[in-house]
């Protein structure tokens, strides 16, 4: 079989690269993944290594083209996404320093509780509450704290995705995404908010981050032949601007334009949405200036532990489930969903709150942590996986009850993630929020977003919106049960109650083990 041109769609997660090659409809070809290790040598604390990324980075693409029988030649653009709030130092050669420190790390909790205290207009991205630990500000404002001697040597700061484009092309440019998501950054108001970062401390960084600024599917630069050769590909084509993968995600669930709004799960969730105007609220993050869509504005609310704390379970006290799947020839979450829907909805009393890393929004605290509350004799392995798969749908609701308080209503969920394999849990989701959830063809949301973004900079397609029409195809639609949501509401107002309830105690003990460990 021939094909005509294709794009290479790269997506860093949490665990692992998966590379995808996609023909100009959406239609991937192929995937290639490849894992590589997280660190957490403190508790709150989570690194990777740069070449660890790369090494995998190399081993998928290679093995991609191999499973397509496509030559490097046949790839005409390449187009990546990476985890955000990912920050990673590098000397004048652009060696990396230190361990790159990961979206989930926390440890920059007093760094963002003193940033919360400062009264500059650029803390509108936070609603003008708590500011979230994993951002870039507050992670370079510990790494300057603590570790000076790398703050120093450390001439070029950037996310994950700047080291990539830096990596694939030899170019030190910036994406407007991951700028205005997450470093504050404003086209409406001239760009960096140099006050802020005086106050705060760190009026030296700005002159660290990369001093060009581009959209998403704009060409970054083009692949070095010595990067080429490493990965099987053509020198000279284009890479596209890349971008954080939720937010790439959204270009591959066709989620640009207004009033739609994107559910990307995996080891963590996020729903984010598009508005024609710019609005901000405690509790919400953004509404960002062109994060996504030039002339748009994007609103965020996210759960740091999702898909993580599941994996956690089935890791740690699935040993039997894990048996009989073996048994059976099938997944072990196969057994747990069968098991969960055995279970009545409410897991018999049983309440989970997912804040295994911290709580992400509407409360903004990294010193949150997981709460399990309501143990009888009565419960089973299957209550407890079902308890936390409805959990991380409370917490969902928690994030649209906030969004609907403050004006914005979503009208339209796509879905797209791991997760979306479990039918049980994409139902649970839809009932919990009495909100229909639309699957598309395409699970891969991130590789294909970041394939579009390979085929806009290759300039087979006009501009980002044209590419996400003609390559996002809808398979399927969950509507909510009624009956499930009415039940479904004192659950979630259970969840909301308990950790004001308990928040002083686990914030208190948070601090005592993190004193102990440190």
């Amino acid at each position: 079989m021939t094909h005509g041109p294709c794009v290479l769609g790269v997506d860093f997660g949490t665990e692992s690269v998966r590379v995808g090659i996609f023909d100009l409809s959406g239609r991937p070809l192929t995937f290639a993944s490849e894992p590589y290790p997280l660190y957490h040598p403190h508790p709150g604390w989570a690194e990777q290594k740069p070449d660890e990324w790369w090494q995998a980075f190399v081993v998928a693409t290679r093995r991609a083209l191999a499973q397509s029988n496509l030559s490097g030649d046949a790839i005409v653009g390449l187009g990546a996404d990476c985890t955000s709030c990912t920050v990673v130092m590098m000397d004048e050669t652009f060696t990396p320093l230190r361990p790159a420190i990961i979206w989930m790390d926390v440890r920059a909790a007093d760094q963002a509780n003193r940033i919360a205290q400062i009264d500059d207009p650029a803390r509108k991205y936070n609603g003008f509450g708590n500011v979230s630990a994993e951002w870039m500000p507050c992670k370079a404002l510990w790494v300057k704290e603590n570790e000076p001697e790398t703050w120093a040597k450390a001439r070029y700061v950037g996310e994950f995705i700047d080291w990539l484009t830096h990596r694939l092309t030899g170019e030190w440019v910036g994406s407007i995404n991951n700028v205005s998501i997450r470093w504050y950054y404003d086209r409406n108001t001239g760009g960096w908010p140099v006050s802020f970062y005086e106050k705060i401390g760190l009026g030296d960084l700005i002159e660290r981050f990369p001093p060009r600024i581009l959209d998403m599917g704009q060409v970054a630069g083009t692949l070095r032949p010595d990067v080429a050769a490493e990965l099987g590909l053509k020198p000279g084509i284009p890479v596209a601007e890349g971008g954080a993968d939720a937010y790439v995600a959204m270009l591959g669930l066709d989620v640009v334009t207004p009033g739609k709004a994107a559910f990307i799960t995996g080891s963590s969730h996020l729903i984010l949405g598009q508005s024609a105007t710019q609005f901000h609220a405690k509790g919400i993050f953004g509404a960002y200036t062109d994060a996504v869509m030039p002339g748009q504005y994007t609103v965020e609310g996210g759960q740091v532990s999702t898909g993580s704390v599941v994996k956690w379970f089935r890791d740690n006290f699935c040993g039997n489930e894990a048996t009989l799947a073996a048994q059976r020839g099938v997944d072990v979450y196969t057994v747990l969903n069968e098991l969960a829907a055995q279970v009545p909805i409410g897991s018999d009393g049983l309440i989970v709150l997912d804040y295994w890393q911290g709580n992400r929004t509407p409360y903004v605290d990294p010193e949150a942590r997981g709460i399990m509350r309501g143990f009888s004799l009565r419960h089973t392995t299957g209550h407890v996986f079902r308890a936390i798969l409805e959990g991380i749908c409370y917490g969902t609701e928690h994030i649209l009850r906030t969004m609907r308080a403050n004006g914005f209503e979503v009208k339209e969920v796509v879905a797209a993630g791991g997760p979306t394999k479990s039918r049980l849990w994409m139902q649970m989701h839809a009932d919990v929020s009495n909100t229909p959830i639309t699957l598309t063809e395409v699970a891969d949301a991130p590789a294909l977003g970041s394939a579009i973004l390979g085929a806009v900079a290759a300039g087979l397609f006009p501009s980002v919106a044209d590419a996400a029409c003609q390559m996002v195809h809808g398979r399927d639609r969950i509507e909510p049960n009624a009956d499930a949501h009415a039940e479904y509401r004192f659950y979630v107002d259970q969840y909301i109650a308990t950790y004001g309830r308990l928040q002083d105690l686990i914030q208190e003990t948070t601090r005592h083990v993190a004193r102990r460990t440190q």
